[in-house]
């Protein structure tokens, strides 16, 4: 196909993929406005199964969560989403999965009151922070870093009101905290923004956090 008929191919397609996009956000605004209990969203690997230790703190913690009378919002895959999902939705809490369509890895976990498939990752993201009260990060890789790092930014930056944020397991991520007081100590980031995250090792010390400030 020349060249030009690609372009112009591809940005009538553009045209179409804004109602899809912003169909995307309609649903997700719908029904997480709905939602009469305050949320956390919480991140995970989608590698760790059960019998992995993060699996089982991820449980834990869905569990302490509902509870305490928050719900959770995952990525509503495998892994570590499922065993915070599967937490929640056990304990009868609510337990919120943002699923996203990729060609790997991600398969919805059954354990959601409420289910939202996503074709866009910024839309995703978006919902992600557009309704929690508090984010917590548990053991996890790129996607993991990627969700933080976006939390990070946008709360050092003041485009969302700064809830707390959690890295649970305080051994598992001691290496990037450690990463981050050299950056700081290189003039990178600003001494108070270290601030913005709190390691901590154990789901009940999160819910006290997240009493301590709502």
């Amino acid at each position: 196909m020349p060249k030009k008929r690609l372009i112009d191919q591809l940005h009538h397609e553009d045209s179409w993929r804004l109602f899809r996009i912003l169909a995307e956000f309609v649903e997700g605004f719908e029904t997480l406005s709905e939602i009469q209990v305050p949320l956390v969203s919480v991140f995970g690997s989608a590698r760790f199964s059960e019998g992995h230790p993060a699996y089982a703190l991820g449980y834990r913690l869905g569990r302490a969560l509902a509870e305490a009378g928050f719900g959770v919002v995952t990525g509503g895959g495998p892994g570590v989403m499922e065993a915070v999902n599967r937490g929640a939705y056990e304990a009868g809490g609510v337990s919120v999965g943002l699923n996203i369509e990729l060609p790997h890895e991600q398969k919805p976990n059954p354990y959601q009151t409420h289910a939202l498939s996503l074709r866009y990752f910024f839309v995703r993201k978006v919902l992600f922070v557009r309704y929690a009260v508090g984010f917590v990060f548990l053991p996890g890789g790129f996607g993991t870093l990627d969700e933080l790092s976006e939390v990070l930014v946008l709360i050092q930056t003041e485009k969302v009101h700064p809830f707390p944020v959690f890295a649970l397991d305080r051994a598992y991520w001691e290496g990037l905290l450690s990463w981050m007081a050299f950056l700081k100590d290189q003039g990178a980031i600003d001494p108070k923004d270290l601030a913005l995250l709190t390691p901590l090792d154990t789901p009940e010390e999160v819910v006290a956090a997240l009493k301590a400030v709502s």
